[in-house]
């Protein structure tokens, strides 16, 4: 392992510290607040389940934010996770709940524009819908969740000691629960602009199972996250009492309000289920722990009327809300001037030039898709560095729809890439399934220069890899399929392209 790799990854471990310090607070702060478990207590508990959340069920997050902008250098994947992690630490410090995922995304979109890339706006937008919406479904749930349960107990009429310690088990048990989806949903953000570039192996532990590369480097960001929960305590409170006073029976509902919030957003088993009913599909994206919790608070509060309105602290949620719009935009600013300095100070490369060329099989496979090339006869065989050039260069020559601008830009795209034994002996097989993981083995020793090649050869190979009609049965899988595409696309690019 290179010394320069560690060095890398010691802003991944940063960032990991600051979002255990910050979002363990939506996991155990009401309980703690509520003075029903002690800060000790919690932070054992949520330090232990993070890490197995990390571990045995981060690999589908990790991918998440890969539309978004794909971090093509390690110096730039320390730089946006070193931007977020400085953002995140700085408003714990200030005792304020923010969203790990804002931090990155603002990290990204500061990374995209120092490098000339284009931010995937739909993704965005996406993922800033659920900014508004999280807050919104866990005032709504909690505000259910609360309403059925004081009716139950008001039937049970159980004494107040039994209360008490049915009250402090739930607290437990949902706490795990929640810290095991807060490692799972969250190791995304921490790791996974880390992942094409792990530098670890796979090894088997005593014969009896394999942990990958990939669970390597979750269990080290895991780690991370775990030492964080025991500096979480200033945030807890902001949580847990700052906002609304709740009592045990409430801090239950708070933290048992973002955990299905967390789970809607990260089930395709769920998504497939809602739109087999007819219903609308939504995005399955990484959402914010500290919003969803937030919203729940308030739900609660807000089940009293007016006397519960009163009680809410509006002041304090004005400063967490402020909090949240400026996270992005302070990220993003570190990001960019932190990637000039190491660029330009210490002489690292901090993103890697992609470029775009309208090639003889580029073309080829654009007519067959339907797009009208005759108006980009000049551009054939020129190479264009950066996505905004060409983009500009298109639109100075012909009226393209939206659909087919983004068409011709991601077929254009050259991006080496090689089906090496190096490649295969680091694919994480577990996450693309085996039939999928055989199809890109078939491929050993082949070579493309763009994603789109290597697409239909994975077609070709087998049916695993072929998307689905769409309609609202099938968007889940398709959107896999898509996620699953794009992990290949990191993990099988040559690096000395």
């Amino acid at each position: 392992m290179e010394l320069i790799i560690l060095v890398f990854l010691s802003s991944g471990l940063f960032l990991g510290w600051s979002l255990g310090s910050n979002d363990a607070a939506n996991i155990f702060g009401t309980a703690v607040g509520s003075r029903m478990i002690t800060f000790t207590t919690a932070a054992i508990i949520c330090a232990v389940f993070v890490v197995l959340g990390a571990v045995f069920g981060g690999a589908g997050a990790a991918h998440g934010l890969g539309k978004l902008g794909a971090v093509n250098a390690i110096a730039g994947s320390f730089m946006v996770a070193l931007s977020a992690a400085v953002t995140v630490y700085g408003m714990t410090k200030l005792g304020l709940p923010v969203s790990t995922t804002q931090a990155v995304v603002g990290g990204i979109i500061g990374w995209n524009l120092f490098g000339g890339f284009l931010t995937d706006m739909t993704t965005l937008s996406k993922i800033v819908s659920t900014w508004v919406l999280c807050p919104i479904l866990g005032a709504l749930f909690a505000a259910a969740l609360y309403k059925g349960t004081i009716a139950f107990l008001n039937w049970a009429k159980f004494h107040m000691v039994r209360l008490d310690a049915i009250v402090r088990i739930a607290l437990l048990l949902t706490g795990a629960f929640g810290a095991y989806s807060l490692g799972a949903n969250n190791i995304g953000n921490v790791m996974g602009v880390f992942v094409s570039s792990s530098p670890f192996q796979d090894v088997s532990v005593a014969g009896l199972f394999t942990l990958t590369s990939i669970q390597q480097l979750f269990l080290v960001g895991g780690l991370a996250i775990a030492v964080g929960v025991f500096y979480s305590k200033p945030v807890m409170m902001t949580v847990g009492d700052s906002i609304l006073p709740v009592s045990p029976v409430g801090a239950w509902v708070v933290v048992m309000a973002q955990s299905i919030v967390l789970f809607i957003f990260s089930s395709n088993a769920l998504l497939s289920f809602w739109v087999g009913l007819g219903l609308p599909a939504y995005p399955l994206i990484p959402v914010s722990s500290s919003q969803a919790v937030i919203g729940a608070v308030i739900g609660i509060g807000l089940t009293h009327g007016l006397r519960g309105a009163r009680q809410i602290k509006w002041r304090v949620l004005a400063n967490i809300g402020s909090g949240w719009i400026s996270t992005p935009v302070i990220a993003a600013a570190i990001s960019f001037f932190f990637l000039f300095f190491l660029q330009n100070v210490f002489q690292q490369q901090v993103f890697q030039e992609v470029r775009y060329q309208l090639s003889a099989p580029v073309i080829a496979h654009l007519t067959e898709e339907g797009v009208e090339m005759g108006p980009f006869d000049d551009l054939r065989d020129a190479e264009i560095v950066s996505a905004i050039a060409f983009r500009d260069a298109l639109r100075d020559r012909a009226g393209l729809s939206d659909a087919e601008e983004e068409t011709v830009i991601s077929s254009a795209e050259i991006y080496p890439m090689a089906v090496s034994p190096e490649k295969l002996a680091t694919l994480d097989a577990r996450y693309l399934g085996s039939d999928r993981a055989s199809a890109v083995r078939a491929l050993e020793a082949q070579s493309f220069d763009h994603k789109w090649q290597l697409r239909e050869a994975l077609t070709e190979a087998s049916g695993a890899w072929r998307a689905k009609e769409p309609s609202p049965l099938t968007k889940a899988y398709n959107k896999t399929l898509g996620d699953h595409l794009d992990y290949l696309y990191r993990h099988l690019v040559r690096p000395d392209a």
